[in-house]
């Protein structure tokens, strides 16, 4: 206890500072929790969250049994595994290039174009997203000078996936390859003295110093990630998709929104979101443990 009393003596400024964010935690994360209780119950405003009948597991049944399961589990699981593979390593391909430009005027010119799409509004970014990909837009026209037909692109649902997955990576890699130019900052300029004289190549310098470099950094990014693995973003595909596309691309957080507050099946779609939210939290413990035994960086 005096260790305690010492160590807020001595820091009791930073321990004011954390304040704000645990209070931030308190209200907006951990008191919500309360109400995953009604994904067990038959909720109704009327009766509240503590009079309101018990049904058990009868919502995860008549998920589990619904013919839209498989195609949002279907759906989600895609884009998620697309994310990782194309989207995760974007903002790390970004850093190492921009780490390898040394005209400093043309390295800032391309850190600020690639920043500046994060900071735009998401509804202004769907809307930029639709322009481009309907009949008449940017891409079509282009298309149609090589002699294809230039449909609304967004309307077509095998092309929907590649939309999204293409203009996630356009709003975010610029604002996502900060952390890892933070951590390419962090090398010791002398390794890369030593791999010159020793006649190395660039790219060789890149592979064998450059990603061992920041290799704990992508590999707690990447534990992060598999920590949010199924929660497509909601916002975005709400914005893009229509009724047409619900085939490839209505998500586990689509359908929630939709049964929760357009249709107003609160319990069951708390049902589907406690689901979502189990699976993240098994992906994530099992990343954590794969990354610290194989490479000994994890969260815990």
């Amino acid at each position: 206890m005096k260790r305690v009393i010492r160590d807020f003596a001595l820091n009791k400024y930073l321990y004011i500072m954390m304040i704000p964010v645990l209070v931030y935690y308190a209200v907006f994360h951990y008191v919500p929790m309360y109400g995953a209780v009604i994904a067990f119950k038959e909720y109704t405003p009327m009766k509240g969250i503590l009079g309101s009948d018990w049904v058990g597991f009868q919502h995860f049944i008549d998920f589990f049994g619904s013919h839209y399961f498989w195609r949002i589990l279907r759906n989600t699981v895609i884009i998620s595994v697309y994310s990782l593979l194309f989207e995760f390593p974007a903002p790390i391909i970004l850093a190492v290039m921009i780490n390898e430009v040394r005209h400093q005027v043309f390295k800032r010119t391309v850190q600020t174009i690639t920043y500046m799409p994060y900071f735009v509004s998401l509804v202004v970014i769907c809307g930029m997203v639709t322009d481009f990909t309907n009949s008449k837009g940017v891409i079509n026209s282009l298309l149609t000078f090589w002699g294809y037909d230039g449909n609304p692109m967004l309307q077509k649902p095998e092309l929907f996936r590649a939309i999204y997955i293409l203009s996630e990576i356009w709003q975010k890699i610029g604002w996502e390859s900060i952390i890892y130019i933070a951590a390419l900052m962090g090398i010791d300029q002398e390794q890369y003295e030593a791999a010159r004289m020793d006649g190395a190549s660039r790219w060789k310098q890149i592979m064998h110093i450059t990603l061992p470099g920041i290799m704990p950094t992508i590999m707690i990014m990447f534990i992060l990630r598999m920590g949010n693995m199924l929660n497509v973003g909601f916002e975005k595909i709400i914005l893009l998709y229509t009724p047409v596309t619900y085939e490839t691309a209505d998500v586990i957080s689509s359908f929630v929104y939709r049964k929760g507050l357009l249709e107003f099946g609160w319990s069951y779609s708390a049902a589907v979101g406690l689901f979502n939210s189990v699976i993240n939290l098994i992906l994530l413990i099992s990343a954590n443990y794969i990354s610290r035994k194989v490479n000994e960086s994890s969260l815990w």
